[in-house]
């Protein structure tokens, strides 16, 4: 066979690349991308969805928390403690002395039982029990330390 001449004009042996197959390999390409594209927006939201979820169990964990060792001090009479679990702003309201005097003249509680932390307006139901044999629903009103970012108490109404 002899050789094809060089230079102008001169036919290749292919006179256009193979067609065949070429858009099977774009669908399959393009359908991968989408199918990563999904898997990572996907992965995201859940971890969106997570996060969320997460920090609602958070809240309701530190709110439960925060005002339960509040109850279980003023319970074994602990001012020292339940004043500890109190908030900036009523610390600035009432010393430590005042809080231990007055909340050493009040009913004595007996037992507890804190409920459900309310997202929106962070406040927690709690039944107390006193040892009179009385009983009272009261709520408490949580806020988020600035330094510590844990939750404190911040009235009882």
């Amino acid at each position: 066979m002899p050789n094809p001449p060089a230079g102008p004009g001169v036919v290749p042996p292919f006179a256009a690349p193979p067609v065949e197959g070429r858009r099977t390999r774009l669908w399959l390409g393009l359908g991968a991308g989408a199918l990563a594209l999904a898997l990572c927006c996907g992965g995201g939201g859940a971890a969106v969805i997570g996060l969320v979820v997460t920090g609602v169990q958070a809240i309701d964990e530190q709110g439960r928390s925060a005002s339960t060792d509040y109850y279980q001090a003023l319970m074994e009479r602990d001012y020292g403690a339940a004043y500890d679990q109190l908030c900036a702003q009523v610390r600035r309201q009432e010393s430590r002395p005042e809080f231990e005097r007055r909340v050493a003249s009040e009913p004595q509680v007996a037992s507890f039982r804190v409920g459900e932390v309310d997202q929106n307006t962070l406040t927690v139901p709690v039944e107390v029990i006193f040892s009179g044999g009385g009983h009272d629903r009261q709520q408490v009103n949580l806020e988020q330390n600035q330094q510590t970012g844990e939750l404190e108490v911040c009235g009882v109404s």
